[in-house]
């Protein structure tokens, strides 16, 4: 199942809709992008007004190696002309939809980075800067990368190993058992109310929570919606 289509002039990311039989409760993924066009999160934001639960990615407190890190995407919208922007929760929750943050703390999460190899952990910190100027530089064409696909499953040997780099996992193996865990909880609670519960998260967490979600579970991709992400002018 794809989750995330690159073409050589847009990114279109895929709103599943997973349900379980004799269950009337909806699991609604939004795989999302830190960077995208606006009209993207305006999209999103209309569809999340229609759930009745918001489960959304967001690593709590502050950190000096995560603002590092996410220099790779703030500073790209801060070109205007690149006419992109970096997904902000005021963006997208409509405000009267109740909202569940079952992420990491900042403190957590810099802690399963730093169990990679030292050398890796310090080219990590200093790439991430350097990557943001780039896709400054080079506006909404940088984010047209063939690595930015997502697949339940990867379909070339360059994507299972991406999907099995040890940074991937460090990033979001405890991330992705927290969320499944959270919405685990939803559905023993709630799973007899006919309710929308979005998940709002990362891309790349999307695989493992469609996983999780079939195997732990039993809810199964019932419908997808099309989204774009961004366009190349």
């Amino acid at each position: 199942m794809q989750i995330v289509e690159v073409t050589g002039y847009a990114i279109r990311s895929a709103v599943i809709t997973m349900r379980r039989r004799g269950t009337p409760l909806e699991f609604v993924i939004f795989p999302m992008q830190h960077v995208a066009s606006p009209t993207f999160y305006s999209q999103v934001r209309t569809r999340l007004g229609r759930c009745d639960l918001i489960v959304i990615e967001g690593v709590r407190g502050r950190s000096a190696g995560l603002s590092a890190l996410t220099l790779a995407y703030r500073f790209a919208p801060r070109r205007r002309r690149n006419g992109l922007q970096e997904q902000r929760e005021e963006l997208l929750l409509p405000g009267d939809v109740p909202v569940i943050h079952p992420d990491l703390t900042a403190a957590e999460a810099m802690a399963d980075l730093r169990e990679l190899p030292r050398w890796l952990y310090l080219l990590l910190m200093v790439a991430a800067p350097v990557m943001g100027l780039v896709f400054a530089l080079r506006g909404p064409g940088a984010f047209l990368d063939e690595d930015l696909v997502v697949e339940d499953l990867p379909s070339t040997l360059r994507a299972e190993m991406l999907a099995d780099h040890p940074v991937e996992h460090a990033l979001t193996d405890r991330r992705d058992q927290r969320l499944l865990d959270a919405l685990g909880e939803i559905h023993a609670e709630r799973g007899d109310e006919p309710i929308r519960v979005a998940v709002v998260y990362g891309a790349g967490h999307v695989p493992a929570i469609v996983s999780g979600l079939a195997h732990r579970y039993g809810y199964r991709p019932h419908e997808a919606e099309w989204l774009t992400v961004l366009v190349q002018a």
